[in-house]
Formats: structure tokens, C-alpha cells, sequence
């Protein structure tokens, strides 16, 4: 997400300065996109040069200054919340270059690149699996409506997004293998060969969408 609307979001609740919108962008987001200090104040100071926010007084007794979100600020939060995120311009993913590239690579064993990241997915599921069950169990024992309710609320979706794209991700290297072995049964003799065709998995692994990762 953008960090100039996230932060912009944050004080829409109120006042507050750099190094604690920092920890707040954190922990509702559980420290999956971490902020350094510099960024925030960079981008703060981005801010205040387009109108979006302006400080809330002097500097405080530990040389800390308060911002505020300005009036246009409010408006283009309110826009933003309003608006579907689009969806149109495709980012740059590395996994799938990578495996585009090496199709057509000379001496790369394809297979056992999908086989190494699907072993790598699988350990980054059941890692995200464990913290969702300690998430859960974390926002069953707040009580409703509470602060830190709403924050392992937040947390909680930030996981499940996570699971689910290590799932599709999953599910997209069985797609990749079975097209690499169909594409090797139809290449002629003497074509580019790849190494072992026939899927299996990796010792202690199971693809995602058999596991039942759902808690």
C-alpha cells in the first residue's frame, strides 16, 4: 500500500509525529511492510509541501513535532477510501520472470527451480498458518470492541492475505509443472529437454490445497 495514505490514515485520528506513526503503520499491519524513520519523515514532509498535512505546533520538550491532516488532506483520504484499488497495471513479480526466463534458458533445469520454490512457499504457509492460530487466539481473548481487539482484527486480515496468495502461489507451481511436462511429451526429438517432468514433492511437503490450512 502507499505509504503517504497509510500515514495520512493514521492522522485522521489525531495528532501525532513521526516515529509514533511509524510504530502505529506497524503494529496494525503486524510489521509486514516495516518503515524506517527516514521514509516517514520524508514522506511527511512530502506532505505538507502538497497541503495534505501541516504541523501541529512547536516542537515538544524532546525536540519531537505533531502533524496534522489539513482539510485537502481529510478530502483525499476520503477519496481514497472510496475508490477500488487498481488493479489494472500489473506489478513486476519476480517468480514468475524468473520462470518465464527460465523456460527458454539455455541449461536450466526448470523443474527443479518450481520444485525449490514450492518447497520455500510451503515452509513461508506453515509458518503464516501457526501466526493466524495465534492471532485467532490472541483476538478471542480481547474483549469485543476494545482496542486491541480492532488491532488483531487488522493483523488478522494482513495473515489471511498472506495465506491465501502462499496458496495461490502454491497452486500456480503445480499449474507451471504440469505444463512443463506436457510441453516435454509434445516436444520433438532433439528439442530443449527438461529435467524430470513427473511432479513429486520435496520430503515433508504437501501442496497447500491438500493441507487444509484454514482455520
Amino acid at each position: 500500500m502507499s505509504v503517504r495514505l497509510g500515514l495520512m490514515a493514521l492522522l485522521a485520528e489525531g495528532d501525532s509525529y513521526g516515529a509514533r506513526l511509524r510504530a502505529d503503520f506497524e503494529e496494525r499491519t503486524g510489521g509486514t511492510w516495516p518503515l524506517n524513520v527516514g521514509q516517514v519523515y520524508t514522506t511527511l514532509e512530502r506532505l505538507v509541501r502538497d497541503g495534505l498535512v501541516e504541523q501541529a505546533g512547536e516542537a515538544d520538550a524532546e525536540g519531537r513535532i505533531a502533524y496534522r491532516l489539513t482539510a485537502a488532506g481529510h478530502a483525499e483520504l476520503g477519496t481514497w477510501w472510496d475508490t477500488p484499488v487498481d488493479r489494472t497495471s500489473t506489478p513486476r513479480d519476480e517468480l514468475t520472470i524468473k520462470l518465464a526466463l527460465a523456460v527458454t534458458a539455455p541449461g536450466v533445469d526448470v523443474q527443479r527451480v518450481v520444485q525449490a520454490q514450492r518447497t520455500s512457499t510451503l515452509r513461508q504457509l506453515r509458518d503464516l498458518t501457526r501466526l493466524k492460530r495465534d492471532a485467532l487466539d490472541r483476538a478471542e481473548g480481547s474483549g469485543e470492541g476494545t482496542r486491541d481487539a480492532e488491532h488483531g482484527l487488522a493483523w488478522l486480515l494482513v495473515l489471511e492475505n498472506l495465506v491465501f496468495g502462499a496458496e495461490a502461489e502454491v497452486r500456480w507451481l503445480d499449474h507451471v509443472e504440469s505444463a512443463l511436462a506436457r510441453h516435454a511429451r509434445r516436444a520433438p526429438a532433439g528439442g530443449r529437454a527438461t529435467s524430470d517432468t513427473t511432479t513429486h514433492d520435496h520430503a515433508g511437503t504437501v501442496p497447500a490445497h491438500r493441507e487444509g490450512t484454514h482455520a
